[in-house]
Order: C-alpha cells, then sequence, then structure tokens
C-alpha cells in the first residue's frame, strides 16, 4: 500500500521521527498480524518488535483496532491503484476488453508489488491478504480496502460476459480472488507455481493464472 497519511512537521528532524515511529509500528503489526491474527497479536507484542512505547501507538493509532486498519489499508492502497490504473489503460486501448484482459489488470498488480522484489516481506503481506479472506474479525476491513478495485472489475466482468448474472460473476470473482491470496502465500513451498521472484517467472505465472482464470469465469 502506499504510505500512509503523515502529518507534515515544520522542522524536518521532527516530521522525519514522526514518519520513522510510524513506519516502525507498521512494519511491526503488519508482520505480527500476519504471522498470529489479530485476536493473538496484542500491543505489547507490536511494542517489542517495534522498540516503541505505547504512548507511541496510542499517539499514533489510537487503537489496536485503528493500527490493523491502518496496516491493511497501506497493503492494500498500491495493490488497487495499481489495478484500476492497469485496466483504465486497457479500457483506453479497447473499449470493450476480453476477460483475459480484464484479469490480466486484476491479477497482475498483486503478483508483481507483493511478490515481485519484495522478498520476505512480499510472502508476510500475502499472509495478511490471506487473514483478510478467513479471519472474521478483520475480513470487513480488507473488503473494504479493495472494495472499489471489486467493484470495478465486477462491473468490467459483467460487461464482458453479459450472458453471465451479477451472482454468478461474484462467486466466480470470489474464487478468482481466493486463487490469487493462495499462488501468493504459497510462493516458497515445493511445486509453487511462483518458484523465484524474477520477472520472466513471475510474468509466466500472470499468464498461466490469467489463463485457468479466464476459462472458469468464462464457464
Amino acid at each position: 500500500m502506499a504510505s500512509h497519511t503523515q502529518i507534515r512537521d515544520p522542522a524536518p528532524m521532527v516530521s522525519a521521527s514522526f514518519g520513522d515511529t510510524q513506519t516502525q509500528i507498521l512494519d511491526a503489526a503488519e508482520q505480527l498480524f500476519a504471522e498470529q491474527g489479530f485476536g493473538a497479536t496484542s500491543l505489547r507484542s507490536i511494542i517489542r518488535a517495534a522498540d516503541v512505547n505505547l504512548a507511541a501507538i496510542h499517539y499514533h493509532f489510537g487503537s489496536k483496532e485503528k493500527l490493523i486498519v491502518a496496516t491493511i489499508e497501506r497493503m492494500a492502497q498500491p495493490i488497487v491503484q495499481a489495478e484500476l490504473k492497469q485496466l483504465a489503460a486497457v479500457q483506453a486501448e479497447h473499449p470493450q476488453p476480453t476477460v483475459e484482459a480484464i484479469l490480466h489488470a486484476m491479477l497482475a498488480p498483486a503478483l508483481e508489488i507483493v511478490y515481485h522484489g519484495q522478498g520476505d516481506r512480499g510472502l508476510t503481506q500475502a499472509r495478511l491478504m490471506g487473514r483478510c479472506r478467513t479471519e472474521p474479525t478483520i475480513e470487513p476491513i480488507g473488503a473494504q480496502a479493495f472494495a472499489k478495485s471489486s467493484q470495478t472489475f465486477l462491473t468490467a466482468l459483467q460487461q464482458a460476459l453479459p450472458d453471465q448474472s451479477t451472482s454468478e460473476l461474484t462467486w466466480k470473482f470470489d474464487l478468482v480472488i481466493a486463487m490469487l491470496i493462495r499462488v501468493l502465500c504459497a510462493a516458497d513451498q515445493p511445486n509453487a507455481i511462483l518458484q523465484d521472484n524474477s520477472p520472466a517467472e513471475t510474468a509466466a505465472a500472470i499468464e498461466r493464472l490469467v489463463h485457468f482464470a479466464a476459462a472458469g469465469m468464462k464457464s
């Protein structure tokens, strides 16, 4: 996700410290929420991992609940922006894009941003995305963070597949997202579709996933 909004202070040293503290907290929270889930992660553990005090968390985020919202939004924002940008480019070139082109615009950003070039943090973000799909406490937060993208792509798919009902496309879309998260989370496992984070491997994986998902969307 693109960085959270920072409050700017006229004094450069104060501003840098403010941003650094927020980033330390968010980085620690992202790792712990991804590994342990929201319920099992305590503020005390985040404080230790971020090397800050409780007052810093309350000052910057207010509560554990608001911290998970900020953590998920930071993860989701760059993915959503990239997805919408790619879809807009496809639609500008082809007013009625194919299902494959739509799915490519939807799947490529997550694989490129979350996995390609991000090392261990990419896997952490993938796991956090998985938590957003499987943990009831934070599922609504994840849904809200990706809502604009989800609705935009569902609308595009409805236009590309006008004979399918909205309910049918919605559950198929949901399965495509589940597939994407599974691929991301399993990237470090044997026989994973992504064996390394090279650009060529990432591009090949995207094409395979698009081909697979398009067949399911059309059926």
